[in-house]
């Protein structure tokens, strides 16, 4: 039947119809979830990290920067203290310690190095442990300051002191204040903060000097304050503010107690411990030179070599002999030191005009009186020159411009001199 089939043909047109669709519904949802799950894929999640870098929670944490400080030791060399930067890096497994205060005394050219001022000293890596241990063999107290500083700064002054470490960075020209293991620990923290720990220490002072540390620090050896007083020159007396005073390890440990971390605006210093206990004499506290005792004592010889040489002048010439001839001595180690050598800090020592090297010219007429004989007519005059050159250096002292701090040893030879013109400049 016409109707029956036409309604037949129509239901199956709509069953093929409905088949169609539904298998494109179904295309396109599989479709629409392979893009959704490819967008979700490509999409990191909230604190994940990027596409081929490592995840945040496996990245490296910053090392931890310290300074360790050591307090002075019983040798000459020691008397100054010494300190380090200690770097503790996860990634190493240890905490090394960089230490700028190495030299090799066997090198062939050491010794004549010293003697120039042309002295080489080297950085070197330590396994802290190590360097530990040997302070705590000979005595000497080591504390550390845990510094506050950001990753940043941490890995760039990390980073700093390995590329410094390698060998052929390693060396370096020591000075002893402006070059030494101490200013380049500073120096080395300086650059990670980008200049802000000499911005905060150029202004203040304590009022100290060269001289006035060395002097300090090497009194409980007579010698080596001996030879520091006579040897320094004015420049070792200008005024140091705390940036040049760290030249000492404890005067930097103090002053970074005061600093600040200019990125953060926090102290510097986040902690300090204790790791030896000191065995050995404190340091030396500070203190102001006396210049009467030694104008008392200069008094005192002049005038008996005044009263002996007129009476006794062979012995008063046998006395005067070997004062003149280290005098001399002296004199002429000052003037090498001047001309001849790279110690800056040793130049125009204006001890000369004390310890003059004309005093050796002095000692033919020592002999000729000796032997008691008149001595020439230009022993006289030469003996007045020697006595009055002691003039020139107080007005120098006096000479606010440029002074050097010597008038101890101006009251104490200018006596002797005049004496020794009194009681044999008249024969």
């Amino acid at each position: 039947m016409p109707s029956t089939w036409a309604s037949s043909a129509m239901r199956e047109r709509r069953g093929r119809s409905a088949r169609l669709r539904g298998w494109l519904a179904v295309g396109l949802w599989t479709l629409a979830m392979l893009v959704s799950a490819g967008a979700v894929a490509q999409t990191p999640a909230p604190g994940a990290a990027p596409s081929g870098s490592a995840p945040a929670a496996l990245s490296a944490p910053p090392p931890r920067i310290g300074i360790v400080t050591m307090l002075p030791g019983e040798v000459f060399f020691e008397r100054f203290g010494h300190n380090a930067l200690l770097v503790d890096d996860p990634a190493n497994g240890q905490a090394l310690a960089y230490n700028y205060g190495f030299f090799d005394p066997t090198e062939p050219d050491f010794v004549a190095r010293f003697v120039r001022g042309d002295m080489r000293y080297m950085l070197a890596v330590i396994p802290f442990t190590d360097d530990l241990a040997y302070y705590d063999r000979v005595g000497r107290g080591v504390s550390v300051q845990w510094l506050d500083l950001t990753p940043a700064q941490a890995g760039a002054l990390a980073d700093a002191l390995a590329r410094n470490a390698l060998p052929e960075n390693a060396r370096y020209r020591y000075d002893y204040f402006l070059d030494n293991c101490s200013t380049r620990v500073r120096d080395a923290l300086d650059a990670a903060l980008g200049g802000g720990l000499e911005r905060q220490l150029q202004g203040r002072s304590h009022g100290t000097s060269f001289r006035s540390e060395a002097l300090r620090l090497a009194r409980p050896a007579p010698w080596m304050w001996l030879g520091f007083d006579l040897g320094l020159g004015p420049a070792a007396d200008v005024p140091q503010p705390l940036w040049g005073e760290s030249f000492v390890p404890m005067r930097l440990q103090a002053a970074l107690r005061e600093v600040d971390n200019p990125a953060t605006g926090e102290p510097l210093v986040a902690s300090e411990q204790t790791l030896l206990p000191h065995r050995l004499p404190p340091e030396p506290a500070e203190g102001r030179p006396r210049w009467w005792p030694w104008a008392l004592a200069g008094i005192a010889a002049g005038l008996g070599l005044a009263w002996l040489g007129r009476r006794h002048p062979r012995l008063t010439a046998g006395i005067a002999a070997p004062f003149w001839l280290l005098c001399g001595a002296l004199g002429a180690v000052m003037l090498f030191v001047w001309f001849g050598t790279e110690h800056r800090f040793g130049w125009a020592n204006r001890n000369l005009l004390l310890f003059s090297p004309l005093c050796w010219l002095l000692l033919p007429g020592a002999w000729q009186v000796l032997r008691g004989r008149r001595p020439r007519a230009w022993f006289a005059t030469l003996l007045a020159v020697v006595a009055l050159l002691p003039v020139a250096a107080l007005f120098f002292y006096w000479l606010q411009a440029y002074p050097q701090r010597n008038l101890h040893w101006i009251v104490l030879l200018w006596p002797v001199h005049l004496g020794l013109l009194s009681g044999l400049g008249r024969r």
